[in-house]
């Protein structure tokens, strides 16, 4: 059974930092590009940031510089970190995982991240 679970959301200040952890489990981690998503109130779901099975990253224009994305293959685990958080990074953030060259990809449930004073 393949599970995306992620964690570390919550509310934080602007300005503040934030790491979202995503543990998988029951598929062959290494090789997958794993993603991070998310989706603002009234907003459609959005690509944040991807790396993939060889540490290749990419970014939204609007969270380069202050994001960063990683993963570590022997936790199966992808993490996103987030910096200098602005309110129009509140919503709920979603980890995703693909196999490449298949139609294979697999959600998590999402944790909400809350940016506000």
């Amino acid at each position: 059974q393949v599970q995306l679970v992620e964690s570390g959301g919550g509310l934080v200040q602007p300005g503040g930092s934030l790491r979202l952890s995503c543990a998988a489990s029951g598929i062959a981690f290494s090789v997958y590009t794993m993603d991070w998503y998310r989706q603002g109130p009234g907003k459609q779901r959005e690509l944040v940031a991807a790396i993939s099975s060889s540490g290749n990253s990419n970014y939204a224009d609007s969270v380069k510089g202050r994001f960063t994305i990683s993963r570590d293959n022997a936790k199966n685990t992808v993490y996103l970190q987030m910096n200098s958080l602005k309110p129009e990074d509140t919503a709920v953030y979603y980890c995703h995982g693909t196999k490449p060259w298949s139609i294979n990809n697999y959600w998590g449930r999402g944790t909400q991240v809350t940016v506000s004073s």
